[in-house]
């Protein structure tokens, strides 16, 4: 017999530092303003573009998002440097995304109330790992103390989605007794912060969720995980090409189109039409009418992207407390935003509700989850 599954803990965790929109674009403006002072004549002669001033209130109208977490400030808004600066630390030390994964993977322990014997599969998901190998995953376990396996999975803004459809087959098949699903996400390093249109939208987080058999939870808030759903289709229009080839390929690994960069309008037209019909197609396979659903968390790219969304499924504009918005505060947070506000609004729900988790992205990839309230 196959094995009911839940989500028994979640946990968020959240960086000490924060930038509002009125930081960046004090740092940003100030930084066009000497780019274009210094190139007047190539901007004159038409060789260079000049760069496009920026405001507080032009960011939070295109996105939503009036501030974001940032794991290391310094450096950020320095003009003379224009990227965090981290600490380069030794083999034998925790890396900075280990760091993070860890600190969100014991508050989703804490919640579910297990503990690293409860544990035997740990995924590392998210849009970024800082290395190739060893895993991320694998240093988490071993710091936490697990014994089993984990590994790395990138799928863009649908690693965390994507992460936790693997821990659920993983339960289901019994090969897994509980799954650490974590979404350590830091995006700042791959932020262009000389790009007026891209420089405002990303933050630093970390996410955690607990996978288990509803035979062994003991967690007040829980939520069968009715069924899950992935989708790709290639696109190019989201992209980050930073990696190794450009040591070989002799390119420079700082130029603009090495950091994340997409076509955001193409994005906006396409993404949002095939998300609405991901989320109603994967609800009709269970029967489940639109109007049934009590809470949708969504993926936290751009406030006016949900709103479509929602608008699209509902017919209707959603409420806040349907459809709930973490973007003011943490900004997209890759694969993490879903996760983000499922921490932070699930606790309310009463037994038998359901909500759907539900994340698109780069690749273009798409994935959902279909909870309910136990």
């Amino acid at each position: 017999m196959i094995p009911s599954v839940v989500i028994s803990g979640v946990g968020l965790w959240t960086p000490n530092y924060s930038i509002s929109n009125e930081e960046l674009v004090a740092s940003y403006n100030a930084w066009a303003e000497r780019f274009n002072t210094e190139h007047a004549q190539s901007i004159e002669k038409g060789e260079l573009e000049a760069k496009p001033l920026s405001s507080a209130a032009f960011i939070e109208k295109a996105s939503g998002i009036k501030s974001r977490y940032i794991y290391a400030k310094e450096g950020a808004l320095d003009i003379e440097r224009m990227r965090p600066l981290l600490d380069a630390r030794g083999d034998d030390d925790v890396s900075h995304q280990a760091e993070m994964a860890i600190a969100a993977a014991k508050k989703a322990l804490i919640a579910a109330n297990k503990t690293a014997a409860d544990i035997d599969m740990v995924i590392v998901s998210c849009a970024y790992t800082q290395r190739s190998y060893p895993a991320i995953a694998i240093e988490v376990q071993a710091a936490l103390g697990i014994e089993g396996f984990g590994f790395d999975m990138l799928v863009a803004c649908s690693a965390a989605t994507f992460g936790l459809q693997r821990a659920v087959d993983a339960v289901k098949a019994g090969t897994s007794k509980g799954v650490l699903v974590i979404n350590p996400e830091l995006t700042s390093p791959q932020v262009n912060y000389m790009d007026r249109d891209s420089h405002f939208i990303f933050g630093d987080v970390a996410t955690a969720v607990v996978i288990e058999p509803s035979a062994t939870c003991q967690s007040a808030h829980s939520f069968e995980v009715v069924s899950t759903k992935c989708v790709t289709s290639y696109s190019n229009n989201i992209r980050s090409n930073f990696g190794y080839l450009a040591r070989v390929t002799d390119e420079d690994p700082y130029a603009a189109d090495k950091l994340f960069h997409q076509n955001g309008r193409k994005v906006f037209k396409e993404v949002c039409p095939m998300a609405a019909e991901h989320i109603e197609a994967h609800l009709h396979s269970e029967g489940i009418p639109v109007s049934d659903l009590k809470r949708w968390w969504l993926h936290q790219a751009n406030i006016n992207m949900n709103l479509l969304i929602s608008k699209r499924l509902l017919g209707r504009d959603a409420t806040l407390e349907e459809a709930p918005v973490v973007l003011d505060e943490f900004a997209n947070t890759a694969s993490a935003g879903s996760i983000i506000a499922f921490a932070k609004y699930h606790e309310d729900l009463s037994c038998g509700d359901i909500g759907v988790i539900c994340s698109f992205g780069a690749g273009y990839s798409i994935g959902s989850l279909i909870l309910r309230k136990r």
